[in-house]
């Protein structure tokens, strides 16, 4: 059974074409400044998320009510998890 799914996977990766890069120098150096300072943005974004989070877990403390905080402190993290491998998931995928 092994054997039939690496034959079956070597037949059909064998036809995927790869175009060559044909960008232009310019638009390459624009293109990674503009995701660099989306980079910069979304991580500014992530540590600004967990510090109003945490505020509020403390606001919530001092005033007794008991809250959700810890889900989303959970989906803050997870963007911040999100932009931090958003550069090497992409290489992994189309490199």
């Amino acid at each position: 059974m092994t054997s039939l799914l690496h034959e079956a996977s070597t037949l059909l990766a064998a036809g995927v074409p790869q175009p060559a890069s044909n960008a232009p120098g310019a638009l390459t150096a624009k293109v990674n400044t503009v995701l660099g300072i989306a980079a910069w943005a979304g991580t500014a974004a992530g540590v600004a998320g967990v510090l109003i989070t945490g505020a509020m877990m403390a606001v919530s403390l001092k005033r007794g009510e008991g809250s959700e905080h810890m889900s989303r402190l959970g989906m803050v993290l997870g963007g911040c998890v999100l932009v931090a491998t958003a550069g090497p998931l992409v290489s992994f995928v189309f490199a």
